[in-house]
């Protein structure tokens, strides 16, 4: 069998990782370039002329037009932060190189901080992930299938009506040798027709080609101008439907991975952030390499998340 390129891949070993952000001043300037590759940009006036003041923490960059005083971290979700950059750097390189996911119990471990602390990296990391995949749809042709997330809680129901399972649709779009390039899989209210079109109207471009099992609310795609093309599965295997292998690859992979590593993931509450964590690694698997380096960038793009927007889910409930 010859060797899978993207599964072999050198990525940025840990050694490397260590000889580019091992110090607080490596990454204070990744992280400077990250969000002004250009150089300083003011971020109320947008003017280049600044000085630095020293003494602090992190240098304050003063802007010499309007006197706008801001840090490299300020307006992003490490907006004032009391763990050094290293641990930031260490927990996104972490959370990018765990194909599976890690959980925010592991990081805890890895990191040598307290639970909540570790929680809240996670949660501000797997957010800027999130929001980045927000910003791409599917185009060509697209796998498109509905599943479940979660289990049973003590006491609840088993099955479909188990409080803690969430529906969701997976969709992955395929180039012109079959291969899957993209993938985007989100939680849904329902299976109903308004609740998929709404969805597709933010995820897939018009004139793209779906192919599904059937299921009656999935026609909601035809709606955004997207062309369905259903295919009856009732009582066929999955492994005798090669038109939805790799969606079903995608479903298996994304299940086995969170049963695997989070073991108390309230999927209800949650399942938006880490289901775009999953899709941010798997749409970006041809460069392990630049990994650290996108959601570096990802989280330079992300405003400040403070804990209590975090676990509003959870407050509302």
């Amino acid at each position: 069998m010859p060797m899978n390129r993207i599964q072999f891949q050198a990525g940025l070993s840990l050694s490397q990782f260590l000889e580019l952000y091992g110090t607080e001043e490596q990454c204070e300037a990744a992280l400077e370039h990250a969000r002004w590759p250009d150089g300083f940009r003011c971020p109320r006036c947008g003017d280049k002329d600044h000085g630095l003041i020293y003494g602090r923490r992190h240098r304050r960059y003063q802007c010499r037009s309007c006197r706008h005083q801001t840090t490299v971290t300020a307006g992003t979700i490490m907006e004032a932060t009391k763990l050094p950059l290293t641990k930031w750097f260490q927990a996104i390189y972490l959370v990018g190189d765990a194909k599976t996911g890690i959980s925010s119990l592991s990081l805890k471990r890895k990191l040598g901080v307290n639970y909540r602390t570790a929680w809240l990296v996670h949660n501000k990391i797997m957010q800027a992930m999130s929001e980045r995949e927000d910003s791409y749809v599917l185009r060509g042709k697209v796998q498109l299938d509905d599943a479940y997330l979660g289990g049973e809680r003590n006491g609840g129901k088993a099955g479909r009506g188990s409080e803690n399972k969430v529906p969701i649709v997976a969709a992955v779009s395929l180039d012109d040798a079959g291969h899957p390039i993209y993938v985007k899989v989100a939680k849904v209210e329902t299976f109903s027709f308004a609740a998929i079109a709404d969805w597709a109207q933010d995820t897939l471009a018009r004139g793209c080609e779906v192919i599904s099992d059937g299921l009656a609310c999935f026609r909601a795609v035809a709606e955004v101008g997207c062309i369905h093309q259903p295919v009856i599965v009732k009582g066929r295997h999955p492994k005798d439907l090669p038109d939805f292998r790799w969606i079903n690859t995608v479903i298996s992979n994304l299940k086995t991975s969170f049963s695997g590593t989070f073991h108390a993931l309230r999927f209800e509450k949650y399942a938006d952030r880490y289901l775009g964590a999953f899709c941010y690694r798997f749409n970006r698997r041809f460069n392990l390499e630049e990994m650290t380096g996108r959601i570096l960038r990802a989280t330079c793009n992300c405003t400040a998340r403070p804990e209590r927007l975090l676990r509003s889910a959870e407050l509302a409930t």
